[in-house]
């Protein structure tokens, strides 16, 4: 049976979080993390950050092979980062696990990653790794999907911000409610706030209007 667990760990324990140890101010959002053979690249949006000074900082870790932006919006920046194989941690236990990460955004405290697992199991054997490698994980959710996140397309974060966008009045004319109203309620930024819109917008247009683009 799939699970769905919400965890945290120190901002220090995960590769991406010594970033904002330097820029507490920024947010940072991490869209995949790819292992190949010989290298494990994530993927991630920088929020609000001078992106010389952050590139400059992700090139001094002694994990990265190289850092790359990918594309900018007005505030956000997608930066491909290929990791040397010897990165470990919460990255090497995601891939052992074999985890499916769903969304992950970090401060300069706390990372909160949400996971999928095929099995408890699986979960077990991840906070075990994790323990393992001195990584303290405080789970802070844990359940079995029955939203139509099972699957696989909307999440359950995206359920949920277009819920409340739509009883909100938000898709109406005029809005009932800001997205700074939403970021608000969900206590993030207004920029993952848009995230979740769009993509849970693109998932169910996926599911119900082009049930075969979504299935292939």
């Amino acid at each position: 049976m799939i699970v769905i667990a919400d965890v945290s760990i120190p901002a220090d324990a995960f590769p991406l979080g010594r970033i904002l140890e330097e820029y507490p101010e920024m947010e940072i959002e991490l869209e995949r993390i790819v292992p190949l053979h010989d290298a494990v690249i994530p993927l991630f949006w920088v929020s609000d950050g001078d992106t010389e000074a952050i590139e400059a900082t992700l090139k001094e870790d002694p994990l990265t092979k190289s850092v790359r932006p990918l594309t900018q919006t007005d505030s956000r920046v997608l930066y491909e980062v290929e990791w040397s194989p010897e990165v470990n941690g919460v990255v090497q236990s995601l891939f052992d696990s074999d985890a499916r990460l769903l969304e992950a955004e970090g401060t300069v405290d706390v990372w909160d990653f949400r996971l999928q697992f095929r099995t408890r199991s699986d979960l077990d054997r991840f906070r075990e790794a994790c323990e393992e490698n001195g990584i303290p994980v405080t789970l802070r959710r844990l359940y079995n999907p029955a939203l139509p996140e099972e699957n696989g397309q909307l999440s359950a974060r995206q359920y949920e911000a277009l819920v409340s966008a739509y009883k909100g009045g938000y898709f109406e004319v005029p809005r009932g409610t800001s997205m700074s109203t939403l970021a608000a309620e969900f206590e993030i930024s207004d920029s993952a706030v848009s995230q979740r819109l769009r993509r849970g917008t693109a998932a169910l247009i996926a599911e119900t209007l082009l049930p075969e683009y979504s299935q292939s």
